[in-house]
């Protein structure tokens, strides 16, 4: 249902006061403003908290029997002022159990049999803790409650099978491995609701703690380990050889084979023990990953994403030589894309030391990587490294409940994708495919009750409602928005936004917030228009109105939404004008719209040009006097 909760209140944005209409919140979200948790000036509140772990993890992948095994220690801080009775543990891959509740149908391949927990301890206590029935996530109860502000040492042994077939994780050949969210892990306790107890169901996506995880790979002969954080022993792993060509990558723009496909299979690439143990540390982030194998070539090269300080991250790339022809300029793309996201959109210089692209079948982001497949066409391929890649910043920069809110990441990434796109292939190409992949489907839905407002939950909306709220409908909000405020302040603004939530969680109403305070202006008219209704993209030519001197064209936004058009008006001489209007002009009526053409030249023809706001109807968007 759509609701406005009507208040009149006094906020105080940024330098500026405005009285303002409250934009609908439920009853969760009014009492952490209450709670002073969030703030109305877009930032945290005064008693913002968000609990934390230090996860110290020993990991082994058997590449025979393709299990995972692992000892962890998680040293847990409980910030908040509540009193905590559980813990509601994470494991993402019981995906693969039969039991698991899933939103499409799976082949045998993609089943397995799951977490299996050999030990649990918390502060020194053993606990009998049966996972068989758990599903994504799982329960224990604290024999000694977990007070306000103190912490406790959960320790975990366990195992569990990679899957046949290859989803966001699990075996890419007999051979390569994409390890994601690998071990079992305390799920987020936040100040909006509680236990983030939603089951994974392999749509909407993730939501996670900044932990701090210092964790170890011990893999057989032969076999690469690649993941997330600073690699803190090269030497020790890998021959002198490949260890100092992996060392120059990190200081040169120029792309170098770390390691090569006939290195891999002559033993030529990793010290030739029996198994070597990789070890990786990284602080403040949302989650840690890798991937292995025995046979994929290894290239990389690095970029200065911070021009004030020279600071470089590498770009690097794995991928099967046979196979993947998209991945061989892989490492071109990703330094390009770094270079770009760091001093254009968001213009904020990319976080960590590294990203790597890894040849799997996910299409998917990872905190320092990406799982992307092979689709045999290059600028699809970079297109789809670009949005993965786009994603550092929305979900991990921020930390974005996914869950709920996928618009507030997804929408991001494809908006990013498509400005990059602008830059790499120009502006008709970038139109082309953002009309054709991210709004034809969701305008020519013919199930349009799907169409929710974007403000709702993402993992209760299903079918295309999901996708088309997620990515291309929030991205259009982005877009009209920057229309509508030009390049310079909506930039101030999200960077506004950005620099108060990175390495926190926001919510929708924080990014609300933080626009408005950013741009010192009340924007919650254009909030409700987007966010909050059942509006699409349609508008009409109703009428043209000559006059003296002048002619008035009457436009109607039938769909609703405020979007930015151009009109494109034919004289009777022959000569053309194009007037573009932002999506301002719906602030005052969002129905109807009166343009006066100050010319005392005859019309003959007005047409309206959307753009990527592709109408639902544009036979009606062209007028002719004849």
């Amino acid at each position: 249902m759509k609701k406005l909760f009507s208040i009149a209140l006094l906020v105080c944005l940024g330098g500026y006061t405005v009285s303002a209409q409250e934009l609908y919140m439920p009853r969760n979200i009014k009492a952490a403003y209450a709670k002073g948790t969030r703030a109305m000036n877009g930032k945290p509140g005064p008693n913002y908290w968000q609990n934390h772990g230090k996860y110290n993890m020993d990991i082994q992948v058997d590449a025979e029997t393709k299990v995972v095994s692992g000892k962890e220690e998680i040293l847990y801080s409980n910030n908040s002022s509540d009193t905590l009775k559980n813990l509601a543990i994470r494991f993402v891959n019981n995906l693969h159990k039969p039991t698991a509740p899933r939103s499409g149908a799976v082949s045998e391949d993609f089943l397995s049999t799951g977490l299996n927990i050999k030990a649990f301890w918390v502060d020194g206590q053993k606990y009998k803790v049966d996972s068989k029935n758990w599903g994504t996530v799982g329960n224990v109860t604290l024999k000694n409650p977990l007070l306000p502000k103190s912490k406790i040492t959960v320790k975990i042994e366990w195992d569990y099978p990679l899957s046949k077939e290859s989803g966001r994780e699990g075996q890419i050949d007999p051979n390569s491995f994409f390890v994601a969210y690998s071990y079992p892990r305390i799920s987020v306790y936040d100040d909006y609701n509680g236990w983030d107890r939603i089951p994974h169901t392999n749509r909407a996506e993730f939501y996670n703690d900044f932990n701090d995880y210092e964790f170890s790979i011990k893999a057989p002969k032969n076999y690469v380990v690649y993941a997330t954080g600073d690699f803190l022993n090269p030497d020790e792993v890998l021959q002198p050889e490949i260890s100092a060509r992996l060392k120059k990558s990190y200081n040169g723009d120029e792309v170098i084979h770390i390691a090569t496909e006939q290195e891999m299979k002559g033993g030529k690439v990793t010290q030739q023990n029996d198994w070597n143990t990789w070890k990786f540390a990284v602080n403040h982030i949302t989650d840690v990953t890798f991937a292995l194998s025995n046979h994929y070539a290894w290239d990389g090269a690095s970029v200065i994403v911070d021009k004030k300080t020279n600071r470089r991250a590498s770009a690097q790339a794995a991928y099967n030589p046979a196979t993947g022809t998209d991945f061989v300029n892989s490492v071109k793309y990703n330094l390009n894309a770094l270079d770009w996201f760091s001093n254009n959109w968001p213009g904020i210089p990319y976080p960590y030391v590294k990203t790597i692209a890894f040849q799997g079948f996910a299409d998917m982001e990872y905190p320092m990587m990406v799982n992307d497949s092979q689709f045999g066409d290059p600028v699809f391929a970079q297109l789809v490294q670009d949005h993965e890649v786009a994603h550092t910043y929305f979900p991990f920069y921020m930390g974005i409940n996914e869950t709920r809110y996928a618009y507030m990441d997804e929408g991001w990434a494809t908006t990013f994708e498509y400005l990059i796109g602008i830059a790499e292939h120009g502006k008709q190409a970038a139109d082309d495919f953002y009309r054709k992949f991210r709004v034809n489907n969701y305008i020519n839905d013919k199930s349009a009750e799907e169409d929710q407002p974007i403000i709702s939950m993402s993992d209760q909306v299903s079918g295309a409602g999901y996708g088309n709220n997620s990515y291309g409908k929030a991205s259009l909000s982005y877009l009209a928005l920057k229309d509508m405020l030009g390049d310079d302040l909506f930039k101030k603004a999200l960077n506004t936004y950005m620099s108060n939530w990175n390495g926190k969680h926001p919510i929708p109403w924080d990014y609300f917030n933080s626009m408005n305070a950013g741009s010192g202006q009340n924007l919650n008219w254009f909030f409700q228009n987007w966010f909050f209704t059942n509006n699409y993209l349609d508008l009409a030519i109703s009428k043209v109105t000559p006059a003296k001197g002048k002619s008035t064209v009457t436009i109607k936004n039938v769909g609703g939404f405020a979007i930015p058009f151009d009109m494109v008006i034919t004289y009777i001489d022959g000569q053309t004008e194009t007037i573009h209007k932002s999506p301002s002009v719906w602030k005052a009526n969002q129905k109807e719209l009166n343009i006066a053409l100050n010319t005392a030249k005859k019309v003959k023809s007005v047409a309206l040009d959307n753009g990527i706001f592709m109408d639902a109807t544009p036979k009606d968007n062209v007028w002719s006097g004849q």
